[in-house]
């Protein structure tokens, strides 16, 4: 698989690949202030659900690591003003909020120590932060090829690949993996628009890999479904509620229903840290709207549609849980009913 890291954290500089310029340039930026930590999430500048999380965690230690605080109440004050003020840039991937959380919880443990040794425990716990979301990766690779045999066909929607987490990626991690052993997928990359990370990032990272990748078009799903193309469906998740309901880029709920009338599986990669079982169903999910310009004027020379007329651009949809065969975590395989699986994966997750 290609060896890329979007979210790095090098000598004191915080650095991320600005994946808004891929497939043209492979470019990192340094991020410098917490205004540029938050401008590159929002953005889009970093993405995916993993690597928001790996990106706050470094966001937030590198904007509190220069801090002038002569007591753990002073610190505390600016962390947390700093931490919310990061908390705003994405309202739907859960995983911001998960590793921002995880941050200030160490923060609560090392309040007995100096500011400088909490400093510490805060880098620690980012390291950490990355380096379990690359072993989660791993993990839902290997569960999610299982799923899969040698020569099916493979329809994925948006990014979910090494370059959207720590590495690996979610639902691209069994494609990386089953390359390796020779399993010779033929995969269908939606374009995913608006944003077009299907075209610009997944279609470029599998084919650099070597990977049989076809870009299509997000209205072309149902006929390579048709076809008998398609064996398999595999898409990321940036929340899922408890009841199975998963919050992906828009468009995925469309292609869920599709599979379901073609009879094709379609398998929903969720690290346990993007399952949210305070909100109950996919109903209480926020969904981000974004500018609407993403879809008139964005990547065209000229505008594409008329000047003034009204946009509805949100960045995500719900798939309903009836139309998701398995989730796939870093834990194992979820199966319907849902709220029972999810239930029990994180009561046997409390007793070790």
């Amino acid at each position: 698989m290609i060896d890329i890291v979007p979210v790095k954290y090098e000598d004191g500089k915080m650095l991320i690949l600005d994946q808004t310029q891929l497939p043209c340039a492979k470019e990192y930026l340094e991020l410098k202030t917490k205004e540029d930590i938050w401008d590159a999430i929002y953005k889009l500048k970093v993405r995916g659900a993993p690597a928001i999380g790996v990106a706050a965690g470094y966001g937030l230690y590198h904007s509190v690591k220069d801090l002038e605080a002569g007591s753990y109440e002073s610190f505390r004050r600016q962390f947390m003003e700093i931490k919310e003020y990061l908390a705003s840039s994405r309202p739907t991937a859960v995983n911001l909020f998960w590793a921002l959380d995880k941050m200030e919880a160490s923060l609560i443990k090392a309040k007995d120590l100096s500011v400088a040794d909490i400093k510490d425990v805060l880098l620690k716990e980012a390291e950490l932060i990355r380096q379990e979301d690359e072993e989660a990766c791993k993990a839902m690779g290997e569960y999610g090829l299982s799923l899969l045999k040698p020569g099916m066909g493979i329809l994925t929607h948006c990014n979910a690949g090494t370059i959207a987490t720590a590495k690996y990626g979610t639902c691209l991690a069994p494609l990386y993996l089953g390359h390796d052993k020779g399993y010779d997928f033929k995969v269908f990359a939606d374009e995913t628009r608006p944003l077009l990370q299907g075209a610009r990032l997944t279609a470029w990272e599998l084919n650099e890999a070597g990977i049989d990748t076809t870009l299509i078009c997000d209205n072309m799903a149902s006929i390579v479904m048709k076809n008998g193309w398609v064996d398999a469906v595999v898409v990321g998740c940036d929340r899922m509620a408890a009841n199975g309901d998963g919050a992906n880029k828009i468009g995925t709920s469309g292609v869920a229903i599709l599979a379901h009338e073609y009879g094709i599986p379609f398998y929903m990669f969720v690290p346990t840290s993007t399952i949210d079982c305070n909100t109950k169903s996919g109903a209480e999910i926020h969904i981000e709207l974004r500018n609407g310009e993403e879809i008139s004027t964005l990547w065209y020379i000229k505008p594409m549609a008329p000047e003034g007329i009204k946009t509805y651009n949100p960045a995500f949809d719900v798939t309903d849980a009836k139309y998701i065969t398995a989730v796939v975590t870093e834990k194992g395989i979820l199966y319907p009913p849902y709220e029972d699986s999810i239930r029990k994966l994180f009561e046997q997750e409390e007793t070790k």
